[in-house]
């Protein structure tokens, strides 16, 4: 018999009924042949895995996971998983290498114990940020998501992907869903006169998010312009072209060219101009409005806090961060707590109840009632194309 719901924390934004965007459904009707497991070693990092399996009416997988004297991680499956669904939901703590390994080691530990499907719910995928190659760096996150699929992954369920993009490094069907249902329900049920409300983006790369807020909400756009982007600094790398030559005969058809001499007669390279960074100006008016900045992650609050200060000196009276991940590592807390910035609302993908603790300002949506039903779905072969309904590729 399936369970009741529990009623969530009064901290958290949440639903006893599901939103009218996910429609009916019918969280009983899943099927026996699938068990849910939660990857994770830490209790804090369990509470979502705790209230996804409330919801589906199922119990969660009995596992240990823990990390032993020398550090390495140990998963053992303490239930039998032949032949049957698996879902593995792992949350991304702060120590965040520790929690891919213990998601590998239990993917592979189900693989090899006979397991019909593997499906990772991993709301925040970590390492997204190093999607794109730098220099001489690499492409992280594709690495990662070789290392799931050959760890036993069959299926990916996560959650405002950092750049949609990644999707195509799998070789297997990932579903990225979009926390803002949730995060617009919040604005228009807990923030008085948000008709009278900008939606912000900070830098003109999160426009597109911000656009989409606002023609949901029927809002007016602004853009912050001049934000100081992290520029690659120009710094030697222990190699000069050309190289110093120490008495050294070169043969005359393999002699190096100067500097700045391009080795082509009559041809020279364009050299790129460099970037002048224009001063922070807000493209739109926000004088005498609430200004709800929008964004997919934020961690280092730096950004945000800066943001804040010149949408204050434009006229803004009340300033919202609204974001799906809050990873807000280091003292990301006590920055926010000092800020012009009035709210921080994130969901609960990420683990973030000592940053509560440090400051008043973080408010959490809870999105455990779409996992759950993505879950239910997958399971029951149904069509995952409800949960993306008005949803375009820009969103």
């Amino acid at each position: 018999m399936p369970r009741r719901m529990l009623l969530p924390h009064k901290s958290v934004f949440s639903y006893s009924r599901p939103p009218k965007w996910l429609g009916p459904s019918n969280m009983n009707s899943a099927r026996c042949g699938y068990r849910v497991f939660s990857a994770n070693s830490s209790a804090a990092c369990m509470e979502l895995a705790k209230k996804i399996t409330e919801r589906l009416g199922a119990e969660l997988g009995r596992a240990v996971v823990y990390q032993e004297t020398n550090g390495e991680t140990r998963v053992e499956i303490k239930e039998s998983v032949r032949g049957h669904d698996i879902f593995i939901i792992q949350t991304i703590p702060r120590d965040v290498n520790t929690a891919i390994m213990e998601l590998l080691i239990m993917s592979y530990a189900l693989k090899t114990s006979c397991a019909n499907s593997i499906v990772g719910v991993i709301p925040y995928f970590p390492y997204s940020k190093q999607s794109k190659m730098r220099k001489r760096g690499s492409i992280v996150c594709k690495l990662l998501a070789s290392m799931l699929s050959n760890a036993g992954l069959t299926h990916l369920i996560t959650m405002d992907l950092h750049q949609k993009e990644i999707q195509g490094f799998f070789n297997f069907p990932v579903d990225n869903l979009r926390a803002s249902p949730f995060l617009l329900q919040y604005i228009q049920e807990e923030i008085r006169d948000y008709r009278n409300a900008v939606i912000v983006a900070k830098s003109p790369d999160a426009a597109k998010r911000a656009q989409s807020y606002a023609e949901r909400l029927r809002l007016g756009l602004a853009v912050i312009h001049g934000e100081p982007q992290c520029a690659e600094p120009d710094m030697a790398d222990g190699r000069q072209s050309p190289p110093s030559m120490k008495n050294t005969t070169v043969h005359p058809g393999l002699e190096i060219p100067c500097k700045h001499q391009c080795p082509f007669p009559g041809l020279e390279l364009p050299m790129m101009m460099a970037k002048e960074k224009p001063p922070i100006t807000v493209v739109g008016d926000v004088g005498g409005r609430i200004a709800i900045i929008v964004d997919d992650i934020i961690d280092e609050v730096e950004s945000f806090v800066a943001a804040a200060e010149i949408l204050k000196e434009r006229g803004a009276y009340r300033i919202f961060v609204m974001a799906t991940h809050g990873i807000l590592s280091a003292d990301a807390p006590h920055l926010l707590e000092d800020s012009a910035i009035d709210e921080v609302v994130v969901t609960n993908t990420i683990p973030h109840e000592i940053q509560k603790l440090q400051c008043s300002k973080i408010r959490t949506v809870d999105v455990s009632l779409l996992l759950s039903e993505a879950i239910r779905r997958i399971h029951n072969g149904e069509s995952m194309s409800y949960l993306f309904r008005n949803i375009s590729l820009d969103d």
